[in-house]
């Protein structure tokens, strides 16, 4: 578990979270590969969640994107594993 300003020393990155967002909370969900995220993340978006980062490769191996449900509550789909 990382609380906000953990978060943000783990990333060396300083976030400014969108209004309308709730921030206090953040499910994450990790599938099974970089394909995934893609796919998990188009489907969420068609479903009517909010974009709020597309799916990107991190430095540290991470392949993850974010957006927000109805609610605006942050959802992040992330995994390390980039096979099939």
């Amino acid at each position: 578990m990382f609380g906000q300003d953990d978060f943000e020393k783990m990333t060396s990155q300083k976030y400014g979270y969108l209004k309308g967002t709730n921030s206090t909370l953040e499910l994450v969900y990790e599938v099974e590969n970089f394909t995934a995220i893609d796919h998990e993340y188009k489907w969420l978006v068609n479903q009517g969640s909010v974009l709020l980062m597309l799916p990107i490769t991190e430095p540290w191996g991470q392949r993850t994107c974010y957006v927000a449900d109805p609610d605006g509550i942050l959802i992040e789909i992330g995994t390390f594993n980039n096979g099939g």
